[in-house]
């Protein structure tokens, strides 16, 4: 199954993370992609806005609330995502919850052979205008699905929009997409979902 492009083009891809191969080198300590090893800082915050903090969740378009945790890279480079498929990725050198710019990078398994389907695997047949919900400790802030792409797993270059703390604020979702090809790797693409800010981030309540 191929996913269609949604709306215009907004970003180029180039990630590649452990969740689309097999037999992938797990172990963290790597280091950020070169183009924004010097962004690892944050953005800076607004005058008056509470302090931004790292994602807790994110509540998909079908309701599937799924839970956040720092995610390293691999001595490959790669972004070293949880092994539960219930469980997703943030990459630490991207935008947190209550920065006013940037990317929040999240990525999830779409699958596993001993667990089924991963909670990403919804993001294949997202629909532009679909919101989702980004939380941390004590804040919140909904996004609009904008554009979902299909790009190849060994795209590696011009990633600084899907890395970068620059720019307009933006949700990054990234999962593996068909075709699967167990003799070359395993998933050959990868599904990336880009939602832009639909409100202000804000306090959330005690619920």
């Amino acid at each position: 199954m191929r996913s269609r492009r949604l709306t215009s083009p907004v970003l180029v891809l180039v990630l590649g993370m452990t969740a689309c191969a097999t037999g992938t080198d797990g172990d963290s300590g790597g280091t950020p992609p070169a183009a924004d090893r010097s962004l690892d800082a944050g953005a800076a915050q607004r005058a008056g806005a509470p302090p931004a903090e790292p994602p807790a969740s994110v509540r998909l378009p079908s309701g599937t609330v799924v839970p956040v945790s720092p995610a390293g890279t691999t001595r490959n480079g790669l972004l070293d995502v949880p092994r539960d498929i219930a469980q997703a990725g943030w990459w630490p050198g991207g935008s947190k919850v209550g920065d006013p710019f940037g990317s929040t990078l999240l990525a999830g398994h779409v699958d596993a052979v001993d667990q089924g389907y991963g909670a990403f695997a919804e993001l294949l047949e997202v629909r532009a205008g679909q919101r989702i919900r980004l939380r941390s400790r004590h804040l919140q802030q909904v996004f609009t699905v904008e554009s979902r792409w299909l790009v190849p797993r060994d795209g590696l270059a011009d990633a600084d929009r899907i890395f970068s703390v620059r720019g307009a604020r933006r949700l990054t979702l990234v999962t593996c997409a068909p075709p699967y090809v167990a003799g070359d790797g395993g998933y050959q693409n990868l599904a990336v979902v880009t939602a832009v800010a639909a409100d202000d981030v804000h306090r959330r309540g005690r619920t």
